[in-house]
């Protein structure tokens, strides 16, 4: 209908310029009734026409903004709005009872495919991601390792394809929700809609299931998936294997495969990063004197020397001793923490020798400044 023959739209409907909301969209439910196409075969051109008319009126009438730039300037305040259009997708869903669940009699042909509702085709989905958790030992974290690991997943149905049904028996239209994969429920003036129970939200059903699958179109299957798994990694690392996971439906894409790794601890190995400590005990003899000891690492003992006047908690650090680290490359440190070792029996040799050794040790058992050296220089400052 060109601009220059259009009807005012409160003559369309057949109310008052002042007619409120309630109003107007009863007036539209009659128009509808009235001229929809499958309701008039015979002058189904007219029809179309006047469906189209009333439902571009009650687009404008219903809506407070339109209505006001309508009211104001006519049809020309509209011309060159956007939103002046007709959205019938919104009009079809608030009108749901009038166009019912089916095919809505042509609704889309006659809007050119606004009208809301499904094509019937199956929604292709991606598939679901799966989790496995993996405990990894500490030497296999830290050199990394090449493992097999054995899961259970579902998988699509060979015999029927993933369909459900049976080999030449099909599907066919679900009768619950006449094709749409939608209920809709009227509560007063809303309109509900929920995945129709029966179809799933695909519209169809299968008229006799697949014996193998028993119509849900996968079976359980267990898998052996060749895992690499870097060295360096701690525990709470993710590792992602992509299109492990379990199959898309309709042929849509699977979905992922996430392995969750937990690293049991070392029997004297403390990890930090990619740093390692260990804690080694000297004798007294040993920290005094000094000594040269082998000391494990991960990659098994190397000669370290502890000079003499070694003090019990003071660190030593191996560089390049320590974890790979899979995110920056490179390996950190092992760091050699000393405990020296008091003797709590000592024989009548040792406690002699220890006496000697006691009176040639002299010791102002008296508490230690905080900061002695700044201590001192202070008072030579002022002497």
């Amino acid at each position: 209908m060109s601009e220059t023959a259009k009807r005012d739209y409160y003559e369309v409907l057949g109310v008052d310029r002042n007619a409120g909301a309630d109003e107007i969209k009863s007036a539209y439910r009659k128009a509808a009734m009235r001229w929809h196409p499958d309701r008039n075969p015979e002058h189904k051109k007219e029809a179309e026409e006047r469906f189209r008319e009333a439902t571009e009126a009650y687009s404008v009438l219903s809506d407070t903004q339109k209505r006001s730039i309508y009211d104001r300037y006519g049809h020309a305040g509209l011309a060159d709005r956007p939103a002046a259009s007709p959205d019938f997708g919104t009009i079809f869903e608030e009108f749901q009872d009038i166009f019912g669940f089916g095919d809505l009699f042509g609704f889309e042909d006659l809007f050119g495919g606004g009208g809301g509702r499904r094509s019937g085709r199956p929604r292709v989905e991606r598939g679901a991601d799966l989790r496995y958790d993996l405990t990894l030992s500490f030497e296999q974290a830290a050199a990394g390792v090449h493992t097999k690991i054995k899961m259970a997943r579902q998988e699509t149905c060979e015999a029927c394809n993933g369909v459900g049904a049976k080999s030449g028996s099909g599907m066919v239209t679900s009768q619950s929700c006449r094709g749409r994969g939608q209920m809709r429920y009227q509560q007063g003036p809303l309109v509900i809609s929920r995945t129709c129970p029966t179809c799933r939200g695909q519209g169809r059903v299968i008229r006799e299931a697949c014996p193998k699958c028993r119509g849900r179109g996968r079976v359980e299957r267990e898998r052996t998936i060749e895992v690499r798994i870097p060295a360096g990694v701690d525990s709470g690392t993710r590792l992602r294997i992509s299109a492990e996971g379990e199959p898309g439906a309709n042929g849509g894409p699977p979905g992922d495969l996430y392995i969750y790794v937990q690293v049991q601890e070392h029997p004297f190995f403390e990890r930090r990063g990619s740093d390692l400590y260990c804690t080694i005990p000297l004798s007294v003899a040993q920290a005094a004197l000094g000594a040269e000891l082998m000391v494990p690492t991960l990659d098994g003992e190397e000669l370290m020397k502890f000079p003499e006047g070694t003090q019990s908690g003071q660190m030593f650090r191996m560089k390049g001793k320590g974890l790979a680290d899979p995110h920056e490359g490179g390996r950190g440190d092992l760091y050699v923490r000393v405990q020296v070792v008091m003797p709590t029996k000592l024989t009548r040799d040792q406690r002699k020798l220890f006496e000697q050794l006691g009176e040639t040790l002299h010791v102002e058992n008296r508490p230690a400044e905080r900061n002695s050296s700044l201590f001192e220089r202070i008072k030579e400052i002022f002497s």
